[in-house]
């Protein structure tokens, strides 16, 4: 029996997305009779019908390419149901391209965003499958996203780098790193570089606290000191305000980032040399790990399987050294954030880490 199954990445890019594309594909095409639709620039290609019928050889050689060879794009969640200037009622054309697509199924690549948008389609009636990418490891029901072990490979790299310009010219290091909502990113690449101070957003901070341990490095003759920062970070004072009470205070700082904030703080109040360092989109560029490799196409074959038995409305996941599957519905907007007793938390307190509490 043949089956036409679209596949689309959506969101960010990230290290990985082709390994899981390859993963899916060549696993099709191994188990069953399978055609395989590339849909181009994620859910608005759905929705304006912009597609290629795939070849095998395209999927040959794309297992260490970092990026989407499909291309990908922001349509946030919450504007899918939103008829806008152009008339267009984004739900009714995704379900009417996927019937033009003639699709058995839609592997969907992405995360938070691109799975509520997965679960409504699943709720409308397509057949559909997730598979969870992202940096920020930040999607419920799987312990690890692909793309956020190369993720903090790099962004340890980074601070490796940073540690011997700071030794070198006795410098503050404020290093700010990628995850806004969580940050896994921040606590792995702060324990694996040898931070010593780790600010994430689930742990507000108190300034004077981090100053405290930057004086402190001070007057123990240790030259310098390096800050691992969550872009997404809060001050004790921040934590209370409301969203938009706070965008609009860190709006009034004048500051382009919470890292710039926080060394021109550190820099009045200790009185230390303290500089920023935002290495941005750098954090989920290139070629995946070999790590991130594996469990990509892990997950792309998972999906095959799922295809094969006709299981959908669904997303895999990772759950120790097993690879599994949860409904969509149960995972589809459900946040996951670092927890406060999370294990990694306690490694790195009793290693003398301070997170600024």
């Amino acid at each position: 029996m043949k089956r036409r199954i679209g596949i689309l990445t959506s969101g960010g890019d990230c290290p990985g997305l082709n390994a899981a594309i390859r993963g899916v594909a060549r696993a099709a095409y191994e188990m069953f009779d399978a055609e395989i639709i590339g849909i181009s620039d994620g859910y608005r290609g759905l929705i304006e019908g912009e597609w290629q019928e795939m070849k095998r050889s395209q999927f040959s050689g794309i297992l260490t390419l970092g990026g989407t060879i499909l291309g990908t794009a922001r349509t946030p969640f919450r504007n899918m149901r939103v008829i806008g200037e152009d008339n267009v009622d984004k739900v009714k054309a995704m379900k009417d391209n996927y019937e033009k697509m003639k699709l058995d199924c839609l592997v969907t690549l992405g995360g938070n965003g691109t799975h509520k948008t997965a679960n409504l389609l699943s709720q409308e009636g397509l057949n559909v499958i997730g598979l969870p990418k992202t940096i920020d490891n930040d999607i419920f029901g799987t312990d690890f996203t692909f793309g956020f072990h190369t993720a903090v490979d790099i962004a340890t790299e980074v601070i490796d780098r940073i540690h011997t310009t700071a030794a070198s010219h006795g410098r503050c290091m404020v290093i700010e790193i990628m995850g806004n909502k969580a940050g896994w990113l921040t606590l792995y690449s702060g324990l694996a570089g040898g931070a010593d101070v780790v600010l994430l957003p689930e742990i507000p901070y108190d300034i004077k606290e981090v100053a405290k341990v930057v004086e402190a490095r001070a007057k123990s003759k240790k030259a310098f000191s390096i800050l691992a920062v969550a872009e997404g970070a809060m001050s004790k004072k921040e934590a209370k305000m409301k969203k938009k009470e706070r965008e609009a205070f860190r709006a009034e700082t004048g500051f382009n980032g919470i890292a710039n904030r926080i060394a021109k703080e550190l820099q009045d109040i200790v009185g230390v040399e303290a500089r920023a360092v935002i290495p941005g989109h750098i954090q989920r560029g290139g070629s995946p790990s070999a790590y991130d490799r594996v469990l990509a196409t892990q997950f792309g074959v998972h999906a095959a399987q799922l295809i094969e038995k006709g299981e959908y409305g669904v997303t895999v996941a990772l759950s120790g050294n097993n690879i599994i599957h949860n409904k969509l519905s149960e995972i589809a907007g459900v946040p996951k954030p670092v927890p406060q007793d999370y294990q990694m938390i306690d490694v790195a307190r009793d290693m003398g880490i301070s997170f600024g509490d």
